[in-house]
């Protein structure tokens, strides 16, 4: 059976997607954290407030690479579970 897909066409750089309510523009970022989230507990909401960190320690964090936020929380938790 020969394939039906209009190669010449996806690969111009000028084809275009249709988007509409049935085909909305897909959020590639949204897709991979519900297939990475599947089978885990629901993550708990955070709490959007404003920190003072001192800058040396903040730009130790970014340099680590994207999701320099959620390390910080996730160094935060370790100290609050080690301090009970």
């Amino acid at each position: 059976m020969e394939s039906q897909t209009d190669w010449p066409r996806l690969e111009s750089k000028t084809a275009t997607s249709k988007v509409s309510a049935d085909h909305p523009e897909a959020d590639v970022r949204r897709i991979v954290r519900g297939i990475v989230r599947r089978g885990l507990q629901p993550l708990p909401a955070k709490a959007l407030i404003s920190l003072r960190i001192d800058q040396d320690v903040l730009e130790w964090f970014k340099a680590q690479g994207p999701g320099y936020q959620t390390r910080i929380n996730t160094v935060l938790r370790a100290f609050r579970d080690a301090s009970v």
